[in-house]
């Protein structure tokens, strides 16, 4: 009985560890393109979710259709808000684009809310209810689809950044967008391409988020679990993104179930943050992140 509870435990993590690492991705995506850290990340992930939701009940698409719809709309959603909001952002303090990109968040999120309210919605998920057995455990459908969805990503990702044209000019420019520019690189394009790319990771997570859950405005908070994936995994790691994320739903769910009676409720969401401080003090940039060195 202990090994098909562990197992459940372990598989329902991945899957909210997937979506964390979704949202991180979409973090270190802009960050490495853009040197952007954009807080209104997990809000494109909740608009995205509501924005297929809509397709998919209001406007009757079967669900892939608007799934596919709704990515679309996102990364064009996403583009013009890099172009319009953070673009005339260049090159002012760091603070001042941090407090844009809270300020990005807020807005979304009281959108949201005044077009559709601000109750709990089922979202009308694709997956099967009936679970699937495995070595005894009862496994969500939903968790496993989400798992398989993840690891599909990163193989694409993988494949874009390390053989298409687009790809690798958004690895020069993330390694120096100066020289980037002088080597012929539309740095502007890809600082608009990083943000585009990031809302479709983004609704991605949404949709299966929602399919396990519920869909309401406040569901970009869940994103903000993203943040310890992204510094665990290192600000600068595609691959640590997803690592961290997959690491941080697996911890915090395990502790929530063996932990919560000796140390209270709360202790699943602090058990990401304790991990992520004992690994900084080891490895201050991450897992996998790039170690900075500095010659005085």
């Amino acid at each position: 009985m202990g090994f098909e509870i562990l197992l459940q435990l372990t598989v329902t993590g991945l899957a909210w560890g997937s979506v964390y690492a979704c949202i991180a991705l979409g973090f270190v995506l802009i960050f490495k393109s853009t040197d952007i850290f954009n807080f209104a990340q997990p809000e494109l992930m909740m608009l995205g979710a509501y924005m297929a939701f809509a397709l998919i009940t209001l406007f009757k698409l079967p669900f892939i259709v608007g799934f596919i719809f709704a990515l679309v709309m996102m990364a064009a959603i996403a583009a013009l808000l890099e172009m319009m909001v953070v673009r005339p952002m260049v090159g002012e303090p760091v603070l001042s684009v941090i407090m844009v990109t809270l300020g990005l968040a807020n807005v979304l999120r009281g959108l949201t809310g005044l077009v559709w309210g601000y109750e709990e919605q089922q979202f009308p998920s694709p997956f099967p209810d009936d679970p699937i057995m495995l070595f005894g455990a009862a496994i969500n459908q939903a968790e496993i689809y989400t798992i398989v969805a993840t690891a599909m990503l990163l193989t694409i990702f993988f494949l874009f950044f390390k053989y298409s044209s687009s790809g690798i000019s958004m690895r020069a420019t993330a390694e120096d967008a100066k020289t980037a520019f002088l080597m012929g690189i539309n740095v502007k394009q890809v600082f608009t391409a990083s943000w585009a790319i990031a809302a479709l990771v983004a609704t991605i997570a949404g949709v299966f988020l929602a399919s396990f859950t519920f869909l309401e405005p406040i569901m970009g908070h869940t994103g903000l679990k993203a943040l310890p994936a992204m510094i665990l995994g290192g600000l600068d790691s595609v691959v640590g993104a997803i690592i961290g994320g997959l690491i941080i739903g697996v911890v915090e769910n395990l502790a929530g179930f063996y932990l919560e009676d000796y140390l209270g409720s709360g202790i699943n969401d602090i058990a990401a943050y304790v991990i992520v401080l004992i690994v900084m003090m080891v490895r201050p940039y991450g897992l996998f992140g790039t170690k900075e060195i500095e010659r005085v």
